[in-house]
């Protein structure tokens, strides 16, 4: 049985299995990057999933359809690895916050899209796929049967046929070690204070990571999502308004507590393909995530299997990297790409998007 309710933007809500299936479809690689994060950092993850809970819901009623809203993964991935601190990642999300809104109010995405290029930011997209991997390994070694075992839980689920939820059973798996180590948890209610780790520290990291962030937020977030809510659900959804409505999201998310978040093509279409048609689903996953923002102790987390975690960081990375291929076409593009991943990985995530952006404009004159 399923009830409506109507939205501002005249499209119904609907909460039916669909829509549940297609909640998930958009946690599959947002829950595993936030355990790794908290895991690897100094955030607090309760804080964290609450503002994933608050802003699932406020843009699913918003735009009335399943919106993605995740983290903005090369922020994140450069906090996993250890590139950013948390104070460097909350400074590069409230700048990232402020140009979004700038350029989504100035009409400019479209522009700097087509001076960057989608090879620049694939790349990027790559880069941040090979540190994630490499810090998969780095992990995995300390305990390589809990590794081993993670690896063929995985290669059995892509057997049967469930490779693309592989990462939520992971981590559901290493939940449960967790649980069975630490004890149950007890229910406790974030606390409601501004900047509760720490506030912002700007550097020359933070910079460098927040122009690369931006280029796959224009590109990825912004431009191919708007395209995907016409196609997938007949929707006009600008990439400037979408500009706006991610820099709005990190102001407000970081100060309380969060990470920079963005929307997101994969996460749009992994909410379709698990069967969302409204913004239902993203009331559904900000009401689950705010459930589990009371139970994700300090303990649990401190029993999880590192191992384990590494598997899961083995698994988004190699997604991450597929991806950032898939759409390339000609030889030449695929070179970009390529070069500008090892860059990232070797040298520096910022100066390999900052070098790639310059040859793509050099090649395109």
């Amino acid at each position: 049985m399923a009830f409506s309710w109507e939205t501002p933007t005249r499209h119904d809500l609907e909460f039916t299995t669909g829509e549940l299936t297609g909640a998930l479809g958009d946690s599959i690689t947002v829950l595993p990057l936030l355990v790794a994060l908290a895991m690897t950092t100094t955030i607090s993850l309760p804080h964290v999933l609450v503002g994933f809970g608050v802003f699932q819901i406020v843009w699913g009623l918003y735009y009335g359809m399943p919106i993605s809203v995740e983290p903005m993964k090369a922020l994140v991935g450069l906090s996993i690895v250890g590139v950013l601190s948390y104070a460097e990642l909350a400074a590069a999300g409230l700048l990232a916050g402020v140009a979004l809104i700038v350029a989504g109010r100035a009409g400019l995405i479209g522009r700097v899209q087509r001076v960057v290029g989608e090879p620049v930011v694939r790349g990027v997209q790559l880069a941040v796929a090979l540190l994630l991997l490499e810090a998969a390994v780095d992990l995995s070694i300390g305990n390589v049967p809990v590794a081993l075992a993670g690896i063929a839980l995985v290669g059995a689920l892509a057997v049967v046929g469930y490779h693309r939820v592989s990462p939520l059973i992971v981590l559901a798996v290493g939940g449960v070690v967790a649980v069975v180590a630490a004890g149950v948890p007890t229910l406790q209610i974030p606390a409601a204070t501004l900047f509760p780790v720490g506030g912002p520290t700007l550097t020359a990291g933070a910079l460098e990571g927040t122009v690369a962030q931006l280029g796959m937020t224009i590109g990825n977030a912004a431009i191919a999502t708007s395209l995907l809510c016409a196609d997938l659900y007949g929707r006009d959804v600008s990439a400037d308004d979408l500009a706006e409505s991610m820099g709005i999201t990190c102001l407000t998310a970081v100060p309380i507590g969060g990470v920079p978040m963005c929307h997101g093509s994969g996460g749009l279409a992994g909410k379709y393909a698990f069967g969302a048609r409204t913004g239902g689903a993203n009331v559904l996953l900000g009401l689950g995530y705010l459930a589990l923002a009371l139970v994700a102790t300090g303990a649990l987390l401190a029993a999880f299997p590192l191992a384990l975690l590494g598997v899961l960081l083995a698994v988004v990375a190699l997604e991450l990297g597929r991806a950032a291929f898939e759409p390339v076409d000609g030889l030449r593009a695929f070179a970009l790409v390529a070069a500008v991943g090892l860059v990232g990985l070797l040298v520096n995530v910022g100066v390999a998007f900052v070098l790639g952006a310059v040859v793509y404009w050099l090649g395109s004159r």
